[in-house]
């Protein structure tokens, strides 16, 4: 019989492994199965422009895998058994499995504020976004936006909607200093292109609740907000611990230095369901460059596991951050291997095209998963497993 690869989630991270397992492995030894929710692949780091009006090209995940070998089940994921290596999802029973690759990413966390799960958009799933840009459609002029989150995400967000609707007026709520991780010349581009876009930025500003058309400070204070657009953080669906897999506080499968689950051999995980330590020693944080590092060493590891090779490491270090500010201007901060700012950074129309190039080759990579087939691939080998690798401390 075949060795049953099952990947949950067909976003970066997970769409990326199955195209590469299915390049390196022999479809005559591994049936691999993707089960994603939505029949097509979205692309989260565009989705602020999707809500602020701007099309977006839509792949289909059938024509994505067409002519790979790989199997795609549209269906949500109700729940796992690892310890009877099987999968339950809508419309069918359950799927088995002999290695499982969880990638099934993260969505809006709204920390408990009151009201901001009923009013508040977001912008974490293609739907959520579609809503958003429905509701911005509907404001006229003077309208108010406040964005809420001082991360990348609320950055990217505030900035798209002010140079997209320069009719509305566009807030963003921190609850520290918007960018504070940047260098002193990278914050002083920032604070220059909210100037420019229009943006207020209400600094050290925590939200205790949202309302139809406003948002409470915690220090009693009403921001207007025809709409408020919540991108104050992340979380990863509570499958994995219902599961019995050892997960970290915030949800997150512990996995070892190859993306292995310490409790569970036969599971990986990849992207924003990873608790993976960085080259830094610090946990790797929810972001794209994550899903990257992940999925590229839960492949190598699966691979080199079922053919009996050794198991090779990949890089866990971040070299900089990409921040998009409309479409014409950006940040690319180079940061050091503590993940602190250097002193040097690019911004403006370059860095813009930089941005653009990294989310084209990203989107362009998911559409080519057989780019590179190799004319033979790898067969599984007889020889048992190499040991896990202990994990990083």
């Amino acid at each position: 019989m075949k060795h049953r690869i099952v990947v949950l989630g067909a976003g970066y991270a997970g769409a990326f492994a199955a195209g590469n397992l299915a390049r390196r492995l022999s479809p005559s030894d591994v049936g691999i199965t993707v089960v994603n929710a939505v029949p097509d692949f979205v692309e989260r780091m565009r989705l602020h422009q999707l809500a602020a009006g701007r099309d977006l090209a839509v792949r289909s995940l059938a024509d994505v895998f067409a002519g790979t070998g790989v199997r795609l089940r549209v269906a949500r994921v109700t729940g796992i058994d690892p310890e009877r290596g099987t999968v339950a999802v809508t419309g069918e029973d359950e799927l088995g499995y002999d290695t499982l690759l969880y990638a099934l990413g993260s969505s809006v966390a709204h920390h408990g504020v009151p009201g901001a799960a009923e009013h508040a958009f977001d912008v974490t799933g293609r739907a959520s976004a579609l809503r958003l840009r429905e509701r911005l459609s509907a404001l006229g002029e003077g309208g108010t936006v406040l964005v809420v989150g001082e991360g990348l995400t609320g950055i990217e967000t505030a900035t798209e909607l002010a140079e997209s609707r320069p009719d509305l007026s566009v807030a963003l709520a921190a609850r520290g200093e918007p960018g504070a991780w940047l260098s002193v010349k990278g914050r002083r581009h920032l604070r220059r292109a909210f100037e420019r876009l229009g943006v207020t930025v209400h600094e050290h500003t925590g939200i205790a609740a949202v309302e139809p058309t406003r948002a409470i400070a915690t220090d009693g204070r009403s921001l207007a907000a025809d709409v408020t657009v919540w991108a104050a953080g992340f979380a990863v669906h509570p499958l994995a611990a219902a599961g019995g897999l050892e997960v970290a506080e915030n949800g997150r499968i512990v996995v070892d230095r190859t993306m292995r689950s310490v409790s569970h051999p036969d599971v990986y995980a990849a992207g924003d369901s990873a608790h993976a330590i960085g080259d830094n020693g610090r946990p790797l944080p929810m972001s794209c460059a994550s899903a990257g590092f992940t999925n590229m060493q839960a492949t190598a590891a699966i691979i080199a596991r079922l053919t009996g090779d050794e198991v090779p490491l990949t890089g866990l270090k971040y070299h900089g951050n990409h921040i998009s500010l409309g479409r014409r201007d950006a940040i690319f901060q180079m940061v050091d291997g503590e993940v602190r700012a250097a002193s040097w950074y690019l911004g403006g129309r370059t860095a813009a095209r930089l941005k653009a190039g990294v989310l084209s080759g990203a989107g362009w990579g998911i559409a080519h998963p057989t780019f590179g087939m190799p004319k033979r691939r790898r067969r599984l080998a007889d020889a048992p497993a190499p040991a896990v690798v202990p994990v990083a401390s």
